[in-house]
């Protein structure tokens, strides 16, 4: 409902600009609306940031979820709910897509990146560290990104995009460091972001290899479907034995519908939609506003205090987010619409 919302409040601005703008040009508004490359860059990059909003969520979520339930527990319950419900959506609106058998060693490795790969690291990365320094990790996606892009797609790295990347991740360690804190982190818990870091920059990769003849939707479902074959034998090993002793609150299940249905799947459809237009570089340069996101989110619902610092490293960020768009983008033909 609240991406519905926002994509109708885009469609109503974007359709009074060009009326207001073009009124001795009458002739040209019967052109759909959709058409328009400011409504197709303004839905681009709502698309993204809302993805970042529901990744910066997933922080907190965790942290509140992790207090009922053990690590693997919660994120075979979270990718079960996923694709129940990308089931249940895709079945009832006649959009479900059968995986062609030419596809499956792509969207098994891809379920192997990502969601496997990365909640492993996120997760058990979170029960070790802090959010703040997970942040900082998770935002060094765009600084290994390129390099990997280039290797395996000889996609291009433009010099816009990579001084943007660099002044972002200024902007980012201005928002997260505070002189008093130090840097004292545990080395596994280091290395386990780290893990989540390199399965991202894997998965966005991949995404790349899958045709656009699956839509978003259906691609995030049967990498969700897919992610349990890797899942649910090492729930079995691990969390199975014990999972007699949880004790579930009622906090920790909104946590976990919350990031079942938020984080697990609509901020991936966003995402995977974005990967598919602008590609890997252009895309993973958003993922330094989850930091961003999670100070002040930080600061609304935990009551963390925003010092200057902080809120000039919020606005050197999103300076980088321009840098690095700077020049006309192209969107590949035969793709669908992200919303």
């Amino acid at each position: 409902m609240q991406i519905s919302l926002i994509t109708q409040f885009i469609h109503l601005f974007i359709h009074l600009f060009i009326q207001l703008s073009q009124l001795n040009q009458l002739n040209q508004l019967n052109q759909p609306i959709n058409q328009y490359p400011l409504y197709k860059s303004l839905k681009l990059y709502t698309a993204i940031v809302l993805a970042m909003v529901f990744w910066s969520f997933s922080f907190i979520w965790t942290r509140v979820a992790i207090q009922s339930f053990q690590p693997m527990t919660l994120i075979t319950l979270r990718l079960v709910i996923a694709a129940i419900l990308l089931f249940i959506v895709a079945r009832s609106t006649g959009n479900l897509q059968k995986l062609r058998r030419k596809d499956f060693k792509w969207f098994i490795l891809l379920a192997f990146f990502e969601p496997f790969l990365y909640y492993v690291g996120e997760t058990y990365g979170l029960t070790t560290v802090e959010s703040t320094l997970a942040a900082v990790i998770v935002s060094t996606i765009p600084l290994f990104a390129p390099v990997l892009a280039f290797i395996v797609l000889r996609e291009r790295i433009g010099w816009f995009n990579i001084l943007g990347i660099v002044v972002s991740l200024v902007g980012v360690f201005f928002v997260i460091y505070e002189p008093k804190g130090g840097f004292n982190a545990n080395p596994w818990g280091v290395a386990l972001m780290f893990l989540a870091v390199f399965a991202a920059i894997c998965y966005a990769t991949v995404l790349r290899k899958i045709p656009t003849y699956y839509s978003n939707m259906n691609v995030i479902f049967y990498q969700s479907l897919l992610g349990l074959i890797f899942f649910i034998p090492t729930f079995l090993v691990t969390d199975f034995p014990t999972i007699q002793s949880i004790q579930v609150t009622r906090e920790s299940l909104i946590a976990l519908f919350m990031l079942s249905v938020f984080a697990s799947v609509i901020a991936f459809v966003l995402f995977a939609g974005a990967v598919r237009k602008v590609g890997v570089t252009r895309t993973n340069v958003f993922v330094n506003l989850i930091p961003v996101f999670t100070a002040i989110l930080s600061w609304i619902i935990l009551d963390e205090i925003l010092t200057v610092s902080k809120w000039v490293g919020i606005s050197i960020v999103v300076i980088g987010l321009f840098v690095s768009q700077m020049g006309k983008l192209k969107f590949n033909k035969g793709v669908e619409e992200i919303i």
